[in-house]
């Protein structure tokens, strides 16, 4: 019997490994690729390439397949990645994953779908969260320019602490007793209102961490109209954003954002029996200016269906590991500002950001895939069975 659920998990294993690239010019391919093979089987199938504009790269894009639905367009999904660019590594394998597995006569009879491919190219080509600009897109996306006036009060409190000046010395001082630091302020202002300083976004420091711009980047601009002209025709709208790096190693975890009344019914009818974070915990943070949010803004009026899947990789949820996840995105976003004091500094920084957001390890590879196929399983099924009301 343990020889027969190595071979399966072996099977498994080798089935989901073919869905991860590593470099963000293969996993576009990949993608094109099986996005003309849809459209072989489904003539009315659209692949939609936006091109994003860079001062230093003339071939990033965004690569969208729309199908619609068969029959009665009355439902829509919409599964994206890649806003956090670098965690486009995993989000284009789950988005590869289920073009094989879920796409089918069954799905489409009854819902449309987008699929939206590296929502930010430039992070995932060049390894970082942020877009060219230094912008959080997840903290820059809205139909309203008045998020870009949101003041985070206590940003301004941890500034000097998150945002540190001079080249990366992974050495110095104030990187060995960082941990020591941050406990201090945490005594001060307790671990979850200090998280909620630093994460919430930003709209003052162009320089600094989680800064959402002072204006809609390219990608959003370019992707409210055709979000908006797809789904107008359609009266549910489920959306799907994934992301790594939070929360507990290896778990999926659910995140709706804060939602209304309504809408969590409808998240509890879809995700029953599963864990949903609902931003109501003393460890929960929330943020201005999320994909998900702004997809919701786009389809004020309908039933919405809201949800960030996020594949754990530290530990962030407890407070060390949530330490150690800080202190990569500040010493990658030093490093990239002011440059580093030795190669092996740059090394260093660049292969833990790396693991933090898409890690090598096998297992926890199958693992996430795994879960991700068993949930979509269910929650698809319940989607397409629903009368929304």
């Amino acid at each position: 019997m343990a020889l027969i659920l190595l071979s399966v998990q072996i099977i498994a294993q080798d089935s989901y490994r073919q869905y991860f690239n590593s470099s963000y010019e293969a996993s576009r391919e990949a993608f094109r690729e099986k996005a003309d093979k849809i459209s072989d089987t489904y003539p009315e199938a659209k692949l939609i390439t936006i091109y994003v504009p860079a001062k230093t790269d003339s071939d990033l894009t965004i690569d969208m397949l729309y199908i619609p639905c068969i029959k009665d367009k009355n439902k829509i999904m919409i599964l994206s990645s890649g806003v956090h660019g670098i965690e486009g590594f995993v989000g284009s394998a789950v988005q590869l994953m289920f073009m094989d597995k879920f796409i089918n006569e069954e799905f489409l009879t009854r819902a449309g779908l987008i699929i939206i491919h590296s929502v930010n190219p430039y992070g995932y080509k060049y390894l970082r969260r942020v877009s060219e600009n230094n912008i959080d897109l997840n903290r820059n996306s809205s139909i309203d320019t008045a998020l870009y006036s949101t003041a985070n009060e206590g940003y301004k409190k941890v500034y000097s602490f998150i945002n540190p000046k001079g080249k990366v010395n992974t050495k110095s001082c104030g990187n060995i007793f960082f941990s020591f630091k941050a406990i201090l302020k945490i005594i001060r202002a307790t671990m979850p209102v200090l998280r909620q300083a630093i994460v919430q976004g930003q709209y003052q420091y162009p320089e600094g961490l989680y800064y959402g711009g002072n204006y809609f980047e390219p990608q959003i601009c370019r992707l409210n109209p055709i979000i908006d002209s797809i789904c107008e025709q359609y009266k549910t709208v489920f959306i799907t954003d994934l992301h790594t790096g939070y929360g507990e190693k290896g778990k999926l975890h659910l995140f709706p954002n804060p939602v209304d009344v309504e809408t969590r019914k409808r998240i509890e009818i879809i995700f029953a029996g599963y864990q949903v974070d609902w931003g109501d915990s003393k460890d929960f943070y929330t943020t201005t200016g999320d994909f998900v949010d702004f997809t919701g803004q786009l389809n004020k009026g309908k039933y919405f269906i809201p949800m960030t899947f996020e594949y754990g990789t530290m530990n962030s949820q407890t407070t060390k590991g949530s330490l150690k996840s800080i202190k990569n995105m500040i010493l990658e976003n030093q490093g990239n500002l002011y440059g580093y004091k030795k190669e092996r500094d740059s090394i260093k920084v660049h292969d833990k950001f790396m693991k933090m957001y898409n890690p090598s390890s096998e297992e926890w590879r199958l693992k996430i895939m795994k879960d991700t196929e068993d949930i979509f399983k269910t929650v698809i099924s319940r989607y397409l069975e629903t009368d929304f009301k």
